[in-house]
């Protein structure tokens, strides 16, 4: 873990690249998994289920007795968080609910958008390893909120050939009653195409591994929406010696024990800073139970230290990551220059795992730098904008010859002639 001061503008991105797999080799291994599902259905699903879970179902759905059991067989402490960490999701994501706009352009032209949900949406959760039910939370609610019709949840079985409790809880509070035990390729191919059990969706949502991320991008190829690209997790901390190195470490190994392929970066202006970070992490690293995930991704991590704050806000926009913790004086003028970021923790006191489980926020962010371009998950991810128009015969006489005008200079008579038919009545 190397210490890199002052690196060239024309350095950065190699400097900064992401440990992104080459997602191209693993697309014909993917197109095949769903060539075969949209052929067989269920029984593909199974069979890869098998050979790539060495888990053998005879019935991929959860029971409703199984989800309406979870209450009693989780740990009460942990019913408790998962309770709190539900009640402040909603509540932001419930904030975010518009009204309908309608505005009146001109006398006699009003114009209206409202928001409709999407009426079937998929979620993947991983959970073969860990039981990611937050991530249950993290998209089951605005799910919720925004009315979705149909939730359908996959998820991978544990090895035991069951959904920790933790996960159904989870899903039983956010309402979803649709839950099957089937992850990766084959999961969100069957959620693309529909198979004997399992449903058709329009959307999917959801983080995964390199082979979920190569199968959200072909399901895009036949007729069905994602919410994002996705890659491993990343973190970038911006921080000066007001920021406490402790802290700062633990946030760091926080988002490398994700896994191998998950990248943290430090920006600083204080060399003595970046090197009393790397010795805390160094020594709370040797404490983890992930250790050596975590420390595989600490080997394609940077520390890099920059001249002054400007070029650090620089550098940080040009990074654009998931996640950004800053930790800096006169932190919130910092903030304002703040462009591209997923999600943004500020202060020593806000870590970033507040904000993947119980804070409000939403943990599903863009990664590899399509911060750039994306927003993370939010109710408006589940809904779909609709404008309506309606005008009036007064209206169209005073807009009408504005669109003859227009539609004529574009040779389109056509629509020259729905607009004149009309005026020629109203006249």
């Amino acid at each position: 873990m190397k210490i890199i001061e002052n690196p060239k503008v024309e350095n950065w991105a190699t400097l900064l690249k992401r440990p992104t797999p080459d997602y191209a080799s693993l697309e014909n291994d993917v197109k095949a998994i769903f060539k075969d599902i949209k052929s067989h259905g269920d029984a593909s699903v199974l069979k890869y289920t098998k050979l790539f879970d060495g888990i053998e179902l005879q019935d991929m759905k959860l029971s409703p007795d199984e989800l309406k059991n979870a209450s009693d067989t989780i740990e009460p402490r942990l019913k408790a968080s998962i309770d709190v960490a539900y009640n402040n999701i909603f509540k932001f994501h419930s904030a975010q609910e518009q009204e309908e706009l309608k505005v009146e352009t001109q006398p006699g032209v009003t114009c209206w958008q409202a928001s409709k949900p999407i009426q079937k949406v998929g979620l993947y959760i991983p959970g073969g390893t860990a039981p990611l039910f937050s991530s249950i939370l993290m998209l089951g609610i605005p799910a919720k909120i925004a009315g979705c019709r149909e939730v359908i949840l996959v998820t991978p079985p544990q090895k035991n050939g069951k959904v920790h409790p933790a996960m159904l809880y989870a899903a039983y509070k956010c309402g979803i009653k649709n839950i099957y035990q089937v992850g990766g390729i084959q999961a969100i191919a069957a959620l693309t195409f529909g198979t004997q059990s399992i449903p058709k969706v329009y959307k999917i949502f959801g983080p995964g591994n390199q082979y979920v991320t190569v199968a959200k991008q072909v399901a895009t190829t036949h007729d069905v929406a994602i919410d994002m690209p996705a890659g491993p997790s990343e973190l970038l901390v911006l921080a000066d010696e007001s920021a406490n190195s402790e802290y700062v470490a633990s946030d760091l190994l926080s988002q490398a024990e994700h896994g191998i392929d998950s990248q943290v970066v430090l920006i600083t202006t204080s060399r003595s800073f970046a090197e009393a970070t790397k010795k805390a992490l160094l020594h709370q690293l040797d404490k983890l139970p992930r250790k050596e995930i975590a420390m595989k991704a600490i080997e394609h991590s940077k520390f890099i230290v920059v001249k002054n704050r400007e070029v650090a806000l620089r550098m940080t926009n040009f990074y654009s990551p998931e996640h950004l913790i800053i930790c800096l004086d006169n932190e919130m003028e910092a903030v304002k220059q703040i462009e591209n970021a997923g999600s943004v923790f500020i202060g020593n006191f806000t870590p970033e795992s507040a904000g993947d489980y119980a804070s409000g926020t939403n943990h599903t962010l863009p990664t590899n730098a399509f911060a750039r371009q994306y927003s993370g998950v939010n109710l408006d991810a589940f809904n779909k904008k609709i404008t309506y128009q309606k005008i009036t015969a007064e209206g169209l006489k005073h807009l009408g010859p504005h669109v003859e005008n227009m539609s004529e200079t574009e040779q389109l008579q056509a629509h020259k002639n729905a607009v004149t038919l009309r005026l020629k009545d109203i006249e």
